[in-house]
């Protein structure tokens, strides 16, 4: 697990593009703590920081291959190196390391871009020929690990992160379009970035440069849903064999292995087979909090003592947390407006101390059906049917409820449900997931988007039935662009890998290929899912219904972040920004702090923003 970064840029000083290619690669430090590396070949550069998981002795990188044509610098890991090895080995190949990274170099040497095709792992590398004088890049089918590039005037640049994109690349600008998009979604989707010049490789997409030209192409996509199991008791043992199989091969280390565990479905059945899998005794990690509304310990507690791990909790106060929001919203390459980024942060802190991975359930919600806002669609579209008076009822429903800061605002439930009962069915999900409404920019944004700029985004059409459609927009554009950029970040933040056996390649096309209809019955969140894996959680557990790993945002804003917010929402600053009209968000404010409108979303996302631009000097 590392950080990869790189130019090629034909007719510029070698020893210009290496002592750019180790500028970059120095501020992936975090990324990688435990080595460097930098090289130079003809009009290419490539620069690695190195996290030491595989191979320690000998899986420096960038590597070369013995003909001297293919050079690699690669972040990730491949689960199937062992296997994939010997393979080569009958192939005719030679190895002289036992990484992972050498098995993906022969790899490419033997087959080209056919070897995407052969790597069961988390990946983004990107390979150099210097005969032929090409680059090719690729990442993984579900976007774990990231990849952004730059392409004009002569230069192709890339990176794990934007902040080393902008050492080879300095006058990136921000992109309106993009910032538009980030204050309906929270976070930017792909392939956008945050800066115009910049863009994401997408999750499951190659790319070849060649000739001063980059062409990036899919190589993989989720399979369709088809007809449901007729014995839903084999389709259950299937999964146990391929959710086994996955926590086995992730077990796979050669540093200090644990893993996350909240006490949700997810990670209880991760950490109990993880437990079954291991040697010795297994290693969990949870974070609590003092405030009882948002304390998940009882629950750790119960499934570390089910699946008989040895577990380590820290108790914080979430208050206290809300002090390092400023940081840890700087922290990231772009803003991303997840609550939960605070205590992943720490929660991966904590685990570091004690371990380099960490294994997580990360990817069960999208796969089988995890989260509220899915049968919500499902009502949405049933009363929809009800036109104007049904609107109507929920409106005057609405104007009875009470707005609350704790975990649930009731009010602001029903509004952005009525939101998306009025909502034709491919912004549905779309409208329960967004924090301002995009009819809203019109109001906040001092130049909003045109007509031919949608910053909410729609689920897009396919096969199946909505509540199919949903759960591939979760799989193919909420995980990758919102959970799996908040783990990446915040574990490398601190040097720590975290690995999700939900999101192996057999599980996702297993489930993918399921109906949501057998999934979820009924609409009946991880219906399926609890029958299959019940086994492996304490009845505790079992029994209860899905938490986010959420901080008190609501009370924060109206509390003790309610200085920094009126300090980023300041007139002042916001005419020297140039982008919001100071009286809408003066407005969104006085809402909130009177409890007038629960305005947590919106405010959440302004303020992450805000904080992200003020660290870039905006």
């Amino acid at each position: 697990m590392c950080g990869i970064a790189g130019m090629v840029q034909p007719g510029r000083d070698p020893g210009e593009l290496r002592e750019t290619a180790a500028r970059m690669a120095a501020l992936l430090a975090h990324r990688g703590p435990d080595g460097s590396g930098v090289l130079a070949d003809g009009p290419a550069a490539l620069a690695h920081r190195r996290l030491t998981v595989i191979d320690p002795a000998t899986g420096a990188q960038p590597m070369t291959d013995p003909t001297g044509r293919y050079s690699i610098v690669f972040n990730g890991e491949i689960y199937n190196y062992r296997e994939l090895r010997e393979r080569l080995r009958a192939e005719g190949l030679a190895f002289a390391t036992a990484s992972d990274t050498e098995v993906i170099l022969n790899a490419y040497a033997r087959h080209g871009s056919a070897c995407l095709d052969l790597l069961d792992g988390m990946f983004a590398f990107a390979v150099w020929d210097g005969r032929e004088k090409t680059l090719f890049a690729a990442r993984d089918r579900l976007g774990k690990k990231p990849f952004y590039y730059h392409h004009g005037g002569g230069l192709f640049a890339f990176a794990s992160e934007l902040e080393a994109l902008r050492a080879a690349v300095p006058g990136l600008s921000l992109d309106p379009s993009s910032v538009a998009a980030f204050l309906c979604r929270k976070c930017v989707p792909c392939p956008a970035t945050i800066y115009a010049g910049a863009a994401k490789l997408p999750p499951g997409c190659c790319l070849t440069w060649r000739a001063g030209e980059p062409r990036v192409r899919p190589y993989w996509t989720p399979p369709e849903p088809g007809e449901a199991p007729r014995d839903p008791g084999e389709a259950g043992e299937r999964l146990r064999e391929l959710l086994g199989a996955a926590v086995r091969k992730r077990l796979v280390s050669d540093v200090p292995l644990g893993a996350f565990l909240s006490g949700g479905l997810d990670s209880t059945v991760v950490a109990a087979l993880m437990a079954r899998e291991s040697t010795g005794p297994a290693r969990t990690f949870s974070i609590g909090f003092r405030e009882p509304s948002y304390d998940e310990t009882p629950f750790a507690r119960a499934a570390a003592e089910f699946a008989g791990t040895r577990h380590s909790v820290r108790v914080l106060d979430a208050a206290s947390c809300a002090g390092m929001v400023r940081e840890v919203a700087a922290g990231f390459d772009e803003p991303l407006a997840d609550p939960s980024i605070v205590p992943t942060s720490l929660l991966s802190a904590f685990a570091r101390e004690e371990v380099t991975v960490a294994l997580s359930g990360d990817g069960a919600d999208e796969l089988f059906g995890g989260y509220e806002h899915l049968p919500a669609c499902v009502w949405a579209g049933r009363l929809a049917l009800g036109g104007a008076p049904v609107l109507a009822a929920l409106r005057g429903l609405e104007a009875l409820l009470p707005v609350s800061r704790g975990y649930v605002s009731p009010r602001h439930v029903l509004d952005r449900f009525r939101q998306a009962v009025a909502a034709p069915e491919e912004r549905r999900l779309p409208r329960l997931l967004m924090a301002f409404a995009p009819e809203a920019l019109e109001h906040v944004l001092l130049q909003p988007p045109g007509p031919d700029h949608d910053p909410l985004g729609a689920v897009e059409p396919g096969p199946g039935s909505a509540l199919d459609r949903d759960l591939r927009h979760y799989l193919t554009r909420y995980l990758p662009d919102y959970i799996l950029t908040k783990v990446d970040r915040c574990s490398m933040r601190h040097g720590l890998e975290v690995r999700s056996p939900f999101l192996d390649t057999a599980v996702v096309e297993f489930a993918a290929r399921l109906p949501a209809s057998f999934k979820m019955p009924g609409a009946r969140r991880k219906r399926f899912m609890k029958q299959a894996l019940g086994r492996w959680m304490p009845p505790v557990v079992r029994r209860r219904g899905k938490r986010g790993f959420l901080m008190p945002v609501a009370g924060w804003l109206a509390g003790s972040l309610g200085d920094l917010l009126r300090g980023q929402a300041s007139p002042e600053r916001l005419r020297r920004q140039g982008l919001f009209r100071p009286e809408a968000l003066e407005r969104l404010l006085r809402e909130h702090e009177s409890g007038a409108v629960d305005r947590r979303e919106e405010l959440w996302t302004f303020l992450v923003l805000q904080l992200w631009l003020e660290s870039r000097g905006v």
